[in-house]
């Protein structure tokens, strides 16, 4: 596997624009005579499909969802980074770029990162123009607040749901090309494999997830735009049908896999409250703009919020981090709650939890405020938990959000596979081993409206055009492999329901490869796995049949990629023998518990290249070179 990030030359601040400048361009009359397949409808899918039907390229789109609105973008609330400096507290694109490397512990590629900070303020402008209603200063100006990881004020909102009114803004557009005949949409579609033709993606299998009929589709090239993989840890933020399988099954047929033991906790999220549950849900990183974060400083202090003192709380992150307080990094944030939870001072039932405080802040801006600023967030809070956070704290406690790793791409946000373009969430370029608080609608955006119409263009202009039919003996091999994976699956006849496997792995993952990992919990868990995994074949029990709606067998068709992604994700976290970011390795920590980097060792991108069935995968590096960042100690304090 030939690792080559084509990263152009020159200065950094320029390359973008030297890019664009020398790039191939396909002219406007034969834009028409190619096609593109986009697996996915999220911010990054849509803004993608959008994008290139604009242009005049006929575009096939596909999601599992009913529609391409209900994609988990959706989810987001919080908002999105630019670099406006609306504020005028000192933000620029420069600063948008070290916040980045420096909140991903100097593990992301520098030119990837500061093309994104560049292009950042046309997201807003372009989202704008959509009628994204963004919230407003009372002049009528474009209102900025606060996110982990920076010391100003860059991130554009719309309350508690900016990712709604960003995904309707780029549902919009989609819609627009639609109508033109540019993008054919077909909904309630899974991709379950990736077509190569003499080396090149020139295709995808999906299955019509409502009559079970397997189909092919062909094109010049296609794009996966299908998010992370954060639910192999079954509890997580993410929607219950976010999976894997697009980028797995991609990675199968030769697709690098860079980094993928980089997985983000959140801080702020519902606690677990039982075994029952099948996810958790998110409060937004924003609410610690407003709300102070403690826990008692006695342990085993099971007294009501409102009956401890002030001089008994502990508002720790205000304590160790004095610089950023309430808005360290994620992972920062994660492991400080971790770290006063197995004191014995957390909160809640399962002692799992902290408290997210709004009463100074309701008392200095009063309730009205923060009502406007937060009002969904708290009603959402209510109807899970059924306590109103007006009256006491929220608890909250870190869970599995995000996943920095993913299908490993060049500049051009092209895989190992020629032909095959990751975006979003799927690629691993943008935020090393940490994302920041805002960020991921930033890259998906910028991905689609902005990077792939150059570098698509850039490949059609450098290739030749050569679309195969469906009829050609790849597509019937690819057809065949995928009918009878899903025949396999049904015919086991076992006891045991896929989501009875999906959680027992889950839960040995964020207990062996969560929040912390070591050496020894790293080894168990693969052995462990593999154990998991030879049971799921044995005694795994699939309901109905193929040939219909059956949301069991897409389900164990899922399962079954975490099978094998769960050891990959272990494997990597057990060779990166540092602290970085999400990756936290408890024999390599500073006195003060933070994390301990090996610069000299492991200033490298991770790319894992799959060997075959039961063949162990070959670990390639792209070294990390950075020609304007001075690598140093993160600090927060």
């Amino acid at each position: 596997m030939k690792l080559d990030a084509k990263t152009p030359s020159g200065p950094l601040s320029s390359k973008w624009s030297r890019y664009k400048e020398e790039c191939n361009l396909v002219n406007p009359a034969n834009k028409r005579k190619f096609s593109v397949i986009v697996v996915g409808t999220g911010l990054a899918g849509a803004s993608a499909a959008a994008s290139l039907g604009e242009l005049g390229y006929n575009v096939t789109c596909f999601c599992y969802q009913d529609s391409s609105r209900r994609a988990h973008s959706i989810a987001a609330q919080g908002g999105i980074n630019a670099a406006k400096n609306y504020p005028n507290d000192g933000d620029s694109v420069q600063r948008l770029f070290n916040d980045t490397i420096k909140g991903g512990d100097y593990r992301a590629r520098e030119a990837n990162v500061y093309r994104l900070a560049e292009v950042s303020n046309a997201i807003i402008d372009q989202s704008v123009a959509q009628g994204v209603p963004f919230a407003r200063e009372y002049g009528g100006l474009l209102a900025n607040r606060s996110f982990g990881g920076a010391q100003v004020s860059r991130t554009f909102y719309a309350r508690g749901q900016t990712g709604q009114q960003l995904l309707i803004g780029a549902y919009q557009a989609l819609s627009r090309q639609v109508a033109k005949g540019k993008v054919k949409v077909h909904a309630r579609t899974e991709m379950l494999d990736l077509v190569l033709v003499n080396g090149e993606a020139k295709g995808i299998v999906v299955r019509d997830m409502v009559s079970g009929k397997i189909s092919s589709h062909a094109a010049d090239a296609v794009v996966l735009a299908t998010g992370g993989y954060g639910n192999a840890f079954y509890l997580s933020t993410m929607a219950r049908g976010c999976n894997a399988m697009a980028i797995w099954r991609s990675h199968k047929r030769g697709a690098g896999f860079a980094n993928p033991c980089y997985t983000q906790i959140h801080p702020t999220c519902i606690p677990v409250s039982g075994e029952y549950q099948s996810k958790l849900t998110l409060m937004s990183e924003s609410l610690r703009n407003d709300g102070r974060v403690w826990v008692p400083k006695a342990k085993g202090d099971k007294r009501a919020p409102g009956q401890i003192p002030e001089s008994e709380r502990d508002y720790y992150l205000e304590t160790r981090y004095p610089s950023f307080g309430n808005l360290a990094p994620r992972d920062v944030t994660s492991r400080a709650a971790k770290l006063v939870c197995d004191e014995g001072r957390g909160v809640g039932p399962s002692g799992l939890g902290v408290y997210l405080d709004f009463e100074e802040s309701i008392g200095r801006l009063g309730r009205k405020t923060i009502e406007e600023r937060y009002g969904n967030l708290f009603e959402m809070y209510e109807r899970i938990t059924g306590e109103d956070a007006y009256e006491a704290p929220m608890r909250i406690f870190p869970a599995i959000h995000y996943t920095m790793g993913g299908l490993w791409v060049d500049y051009n946000l092209m895989s190992t596979i020629p032909g095959l373009f990751v975006l979003g969430e799927a690629n691993f370029s943008d935020h090393g081993a940490n994302r920041l608080g805002a960020s991921a609608l930033m890259q998906g955006l910028a991905d689609g409206y902005f990077v792939l119409p150059y570098t698509i263009a850039n490949y059609f202009g450098s290739s030749r055009k050569f679309v195969p039919g469906t009829d050609a003996a790849e597509f019937k091999a690819a057809e065949q492999a995928v009918s009878e994976h899903l025949k396999r699956l049904l015919s086991i006849q076992g006891s045991r329901t896929p989501t009875s496997f999906h959680r027992e792995l889950g839960k040995l993952l964020w207990e062996n490869c969560g929040m912390a990992r070591s050496e020894q919990s790293l080894k168990t868990a693969i052995k462990k796995i593999a154990v998991i995994r030879e049971e799921f074949w044995k005694n795994l029990k699939v309901t109905g049949g193929a040939g219909e709606l059956n949301q069991t067998l897409e389900h164990a068709n899922r399962v079954s990629d975490y099978m094998e992604l769960a050891e990959l994700i272990c494997q990597d976290a057990l060779e990166r023998k540092e602290s970085c970011g999400g990756h936290f390795r408890v024999e390599y920590q500073t006195e003060d518990h933070e994390a301990k980097r090996d610069d000299e060792n492991f200033s490298h991108v991770a790319v894992w290249e799959y060997k075959g069935k039961d063949k162990a995968p070959v670990r390639h590096i792209e070294p990390l070179q950075y020609e304007v960042v001075t690598m140093s100690q993160r600090s927060y304090k």
